[in-house]
C-alpha cells in the first residue's frame, strides 16, 4: 500500500469528520437560530426544507462538473464554503442574511457530499478491499463532536457566532492543508463515461435499486433524528432529560457499527452485511413501535443505529462499483452524484411522513412504515454483490491507474 493512498485516506477521513461537525452544529442549534432571526414556526419548515432541496441541486450539478473537474478539486473548495456558510448563519442579523447563508450551505453540501463519496469509492477500488464504512464512521464521530459542542454552546448560552467561530477557525485551515493529499480515482475526469449517448438511461436502471435503498435508509435515519425525543417523551412517558438520550445512543451505535463494518464486509460480503443491517433496523423499529416503556424504546433506537449505519456507505460503494464495472471507472463519479440526490429525498420525506401518520393515526403505527420500507431493502440485497467485471473477476482490486493519482497542491 503506497503512502499516497494512506495520506489520501487520512485526509478524506478528516473531510468526513469536518462535515459531520459542521452539519451537527447547524441542525442541533435550530432553536437558537430561530430565536436569533425571529423565524416563525410557520416559516421554519420552509427554511429547513430549502437546505436539502438546494443540496440536491448541488449534487446534480456535481454530476456534470466531474466530467471536467476532478472530485478532489470540488471537495477542496466546497468544504470551505460549507464552513464559512455555517459561520454566516451564526453571524448574520437579518432574515435575508440567514437565507443567503443557508442557500450557500445547501448548495455546497450537495457538492461536498457527492465529491467526498466519489473519492471514498475510488479509494476503496484502489485499496481492493472495503474501507467505505470507515469514512462514514469519521462522519459519525464528527456528528457526535459537533452535537457535544452545540450542547456546550446551549448550556452556557453562548451566541451562535461565538460557538461557530472557533470551530471554523480550527477546521478550515486543516481541511485546506489536508486537501493537498486527496487522491482522485481512475476516472474522475473521464468525460466519455458520462457523455455517452445512452449511458445515462442505462445507468439509472442500474442505479434504481440503490436509489430506493438510499431513500429508505434516510427515511429511517430522519425518523430517529426528528422524532426519537418526542416519541420517548409523549408516547412512552419519559422525562425531558431522558428523551434526549436515544439520539445520542443512536449516534454512538452508528459510529461503532461503521467502525467495525468494513471487517464484516471483508469476511462475509456486502450482501450479507446489508441483509443483516436491514433486519436489525426492522427489529429496532418493531421494538420502538411496541415498547411498553422508555427503556424498551431506547433499546429499539439502539438497534436502529446498529442496523441503519451500514446501509448508506454500502449503497454508495455498490453503486459506484456497478457503474464502474459496466461503463468503466469514469461512470462511478456520475453514478454517486446521482445517487446522492436520494439522500436528500429520503430526508425530506421521512420527517413529514411520520408526523402526518402520527397525527392522523398514531405514532406507534407510524413507526411501522419505515420498518416496512427498510425491509424492502432485502428485495434488493443481491444488487450489492460484486459482478464479474471486464477483467473476468468479481472482486474489487487495486487499479494501477488509481494508485498514483494524487490531487495537485494548493
Amino acid at each position: 500500500m503506497t503512502d499516497v493512498l494512506r495520506r489520501g485516506r487520512a485526509s478524506l477521513s478528516f473531510s468526513f469528520f469536518a462535515q459531520g461537525v459542521a452539519f451537527a452544529l447547524l441542525v442541533t442549534r435550530i432553536p437558537a437560530i430561530q430565536d436569533r432571526y425571529g423565524v416563525s414556526d410557520a416559516l421554519l419548515p420552509a427554511f429547513l426544507a430549502a437546505v436539502p432541496v438546494l443540496a440536491g441541486v448541488g449534487s446534480v450539478a456535481t454530476e456534470r462538473l466531474v466530467r471536467r473537474v476532478p472530485p478532489s478539486r470540488l471537495l477542496r473548495w466546497s468544504q470551505p464554503v460549507v464552513l464559512l456558510a455555517l459561520l454566516g448563519v451564526g453571524a448574520g442579523e437579518r432574515m435575508v442574511e440567514l437565507g443567503v447563508a443557508l442557500a450557500a450551505f445547501g448548495l455546497a453540501v450537495g457538492v461536498l457530499d457527492a465529491s467526498m463519496n466519489m473519492l471514498g469509492v475510488s479509494l476503496q477500488r484502489s485499496y481492493g478491499r472495503s474501507i467505505m464504512l470507515s469514512f462514514h464512521a469519521a462522519y459519525s464521530l464528527g456528528g457526535i463532536a459537533g452535537a457535544s459542542l452545540a450542547w456546550v454552546g446551549a448550556h452556557w448560552d453562548l451566541a451562535l457566532v461565538v460557538s461557530y467561530l472557533p470551530v471554523v477557525v480550527a477546521l478550515l485551515p486543516a481541511a485546506l492543508v489536508g486537501s493537498r493529499w486527496y487522491v482522485d480515482g481512475g476516472g474522475g475526469t473521464d468525460a466519455e463515461a458520462g457523455d455517452s449517448g445512452d449511458g445515462g438511461a442505462v445507468a439509472f436502471k442500474v442505479l434504481l435499486p440503490f436509489c430506493l435503498v438510499m431513500t429508505f435508509a434516510y427515511i429511517g435515519d430522519s425518523t430517529v433524528s426528528n422524532w426519537s425525543a418526542k416519541y420517548l417523551q409523549d408516547v412512552l412517558g419519559s422525562s425531558e432529560q431522558l428523551a434526549t438520550v436515544p439520539y445520542n445512543v443512536y449516534m454512538v451505535t452508528t459510529l461503532l457499527g461503521r467502525a467495525i463494518g468494513d471487517f464484516g464486509v471483508r469476511k462475509f460480503g456486502a450482501v450479507a452485511v446489508v441483509r443483516v443491517g436491514a433486519l436489525v433496523a426492522a427489529v429496532g423499529f418493531a421494538v420502538v413501535a411496541g415498547a411498553p416503556g422508555a427503556w424498551a424504546g431506547m433499546l429499539g433506537f439502539t438497534l436502529l443505529g446498529i442496523g441503519l449505519c451500514v446501509l448508506v456507505p454500502q449503497t454508495f460503494a455498490a453503486a459506484g462499483r456497478h457503474a464502474s464495472e459496466k461503463y468503466g471507472p469514469g461512470a462511478s463519479d456520475a453514478a454517486i452524484a446521482r445517487l446522492n440526490v436520494f439522500n436528500y429525498v429520503g430526508f425530506l420525506i421521512g420527517s413529514p411522513l411520520v408526523g402526518a401518520l402520527g397525527d392522523a393515526w398514531s405514532y406507534r403505527g407510524a413507526m411501522l412504515v419505515p420498518m416496512v420500507l427498510v425491509l424492502v431493502t432485502l428485495v434488493y440485497a443481491r444488487s450489492f454483490a460484486a459482478q464479474p467485471d471486464r477483467y473476468g473477476g468479481g472482486h474489487e482490486r487495486p487499479r494501477t491507474a488509481d494508485v498514483g493519482r494524487g490531487s495537485n497542491g494548493l
